[in-house]
């Protein structure tokens, strides 16, 4: 596969089973539970999940700053992908997990009844945006993100 030098790719393997894992991307309650670096108590989720439809998360800083991620739902295929498209008004490069303009594929990929792998792949409106989104944290918190939703992942799957 050729590289696409405006595209990053993340992955991981969780021990969830796909659904599990999708239900975690598509439930707005669980969703903040994840999402960024703050924690619930900071994060609010707002999501219309159907093609064409929109979400919004909200993350307060520890300072109060409320950034946002928002964006549009471009193509749903339960429980395999999700696509996704940033907000063109996002305040910052980063856009807080979400930069303007990217577009975000989301795989899910069972490898066993029991695991998921997990690929995000960011596709950037060009180089510079992507040389933008890393430096204000991009690739940073999301490779946080991915390690510490294993945990919450394995927590839920104890309980099915």
């Amino acid at each position: 596969m050729p590289i696409i030098p405006n595209e990053l790719k993340m992955s991981r393997i969780y021990n969830a089973p796909r659904p599990l894992v999708w239900k975690v991307w598509t439930d707005p309650e669980h969703l903040k539970q994840w999402w960024g670096p703050f924690g619930p108590e900071h994060t609010s989720c707002m999501m219309d999940f159907r093609v064409g439809g929109e979400f919004r998360v909200l993350m307060k800083t520890p300072e109060g700053e409320v950034v946002p991620a928002a964006g549009e739902f471009l193509e749903i295929v339960e429980p395999e992908r999700i696509v996704y498209e940033g907000d063109t008004r996002a305040p910052t490069a980063c856009g807080c997990g979400l930069p303007p303009r990217a577009r975000v594929t989301v795989l899910f990929d069972a490898l066993m009844k029991t695991k998921t792998q997990l690929t995000i792949e960011t596709r950037f409106p060009d180089e510079a945006a992507l040389h933008a989104a890393n430096a204000a944290g991009f690739s940073t918190s999301w490779n946080k993100t991915l390690d510490e939703i294993g945990p919450y992942l394995e927590k839920l799957a104890e309980e099915i």
